[in-house]
């Protein structure tokens, strides 16, 4: 099984994750509701069984909760993926949410990099703010070695775009953690 356990306790948060690439049951319980609806629907649509809790100092913001549940989710998927070999490496995925439509493109290259292009027309979405997507996505690609490219096409509500981004997200693992082979998928021979 391709799976692991990390936990992760600062002074502004304390964070659970046992993520299983093979599949699973699906809790997410992080204090924000939007939040957890985000990562349960990136887990479902990855084929993911992830367990996740997080208590973060939300009387501050959901900042500090969101970048380090993003840290440790990515840490998980670095180590699931142990020396990379066989997997298929590469994933995109268009999601259409109503009057949105979003895509990601994505590498597990071990060479992280980040590009966000979504503009988000309501500051927040519930208790959710969300200038807070990018820092999950940059936490998220940095620490699991992911070149990571995200794209909201078009959309008037934040909502259906953030929810959009995290399902095309979750589309495209699913296809770049896939095992295809024996070998490192490169022509370098390592990732």
């Amino acid at each position: 099984m391709r799976r692991s356990t990390i936990q992760r306790t600062t002074k502004e948060t304390d964070i659970s994750v046992t993520l299983c690439l093979d599949g699973g049951e699906v809790s997410v319980s992080t204090g924000i509701g939007f939040f957890d609806h985000m990562l349960t629907a990136l887990a479902f649509y990855a084929g993911f069984g992830l367990e996740l809790s997080a208590l973060g100092d939300l009387h501050v913001d959901g900042h500090h909760t969101v970048e380090d549940v993003g840290i440790v989710l990515g840490q998980a998927l670095r180590e699931a993926l142990g020396d990379r070999k066989g997997i298929r490496r590469f994933g995109a995925a268009f999601v259409p949410m109503d009057e949105a439509l979003c895509r990601t493109v994505l590498d597990l290259s071990n060479r992280p990099f980040l590009v966000l292009d979504a503009p988000m027309p309501q500051s927040a979405v519930g208790g959710y703010d969300s200038c807070l997507t990018v820092e999950f996505m940059r936490a998220f690609a940095v620490n699991g070695g992911i070149t990571l490219h995200q794209k909201c096409e078009y959309g008037d509500n934040t909502h259906h775009i953030t929810e959009a981004l995290f399902k095309s997200l979750g589309l495209a693992l699913k296809e770049a953690v896939r095992v295809e082979g024996e070998g490192v998928t490169s022509t370098k021979g390592a990732l």
